[in-house]
């Protein structure tokens, strides 16, 4: 079986722009938040919101998607980016063990706000930080040395010196051509939700580049969102703490 690099974000968190880069390089079959497809349609919907007559795909499960993805890794090396709420109860050694593990975290301030924007009945289950602290330090443990982190912030702010950092921690040349692109690309083409309305300004970018880092205050938010980013943040500054510096 070849390569499976899995890149474990959480909702908001700048990593479809990762994921469409990682299409750009063409050596790597790279696929879309796999396990979330399941977990939001699947024939069994694992989602908190979920409600009768909602979207469900039969056939497709958690186990299905799994399947399909060591049939790709059979032809050749796979990318996937997805979030660890999406898969936590299959969190064994063994089948951590298939995966070259790494981590896109972004401040907690900034993926809230943007789901509550999109989404202002979102669930806390769907935030995903908490899972995504406990993979992490369950890889630590079962290998002894934390996986690598990038953080958003510092991607935007060093696009290129961030992924070739990446690359060399999952095993891949970085390849600088990766980096830009055309605009007009669809990235809604791979997605399973909605047809990708979360993707409009990835659609219209023309690479990773260059951003000033910006800030944002939750003090005016709304209370929920205060207090959803008030849980979430000690996750995210665990992990933060383990990130790649340059």
């Amino acid at each position: 079986m070849h390569k499976i690099i899995a890149l474990w974000a959480v909702p908001r968190s700048t990593s479809t722009a990762f994921e469409w880069m990682m299409r750009q390089r063409d050596d790597l079959d790279c696929l879309h938040e796999p396990f979330g497809e399941a977990w939001y349609q699947g024939e069994d919907p694992l989602w908190p919101r979920f409600q009768a007559g909602e979207k469900t795909t039969p056939g497709l499960t958690i186990e299905s998607v799994w399947d399909e993805i060591q049939a790709r890794a059979k032809n050749g090396p796979v990318f996937l980016k997805d979030f660890p709420h999406y898969i936590n109860h299959m969190w064994t050694p063994d089948f951590l063990s298939h995966f070259t593990h790494a981590f896109l975290i972004r401040d907690p301030a900034k993926t809230i706000s943007s789901m509550y924007n999109k989404w202002p009945d979102f669930d806390e289950l769907e935030v995903g930080f908490p899972e995504q602290r406990a993979l992490f330090d369950l890889l630590v443990a079962l290998n002894g040395t934390p996986p690598p982190v990038i953080d958003s912030d510092d991607m935007l702010e060093n696009p290129d010196g961030m992924v070739a950092a990446f690359c060399d921690a999952v095993g891949l040349e970085f390849l600088p051509e990766a980096m830009t692109w055309a605009p007009g690309g669809d990235p809604s083409a791979h997605s399973w939700w909605d047809g990708g309305s979360f993707h409009a300004n990835l659609a219209q970018s023309t690479g990773l580049t260059r951003q000033v880092r910006k800030y944002v205050e939750v003090s005016d938010a709304p209370e929920r969102v205060k207090r959803v980013h008030r849980r979430m943040k000690p996750h995210y500054d665990h992990l933060f703490g383990h990130r790649i510096k340059l």
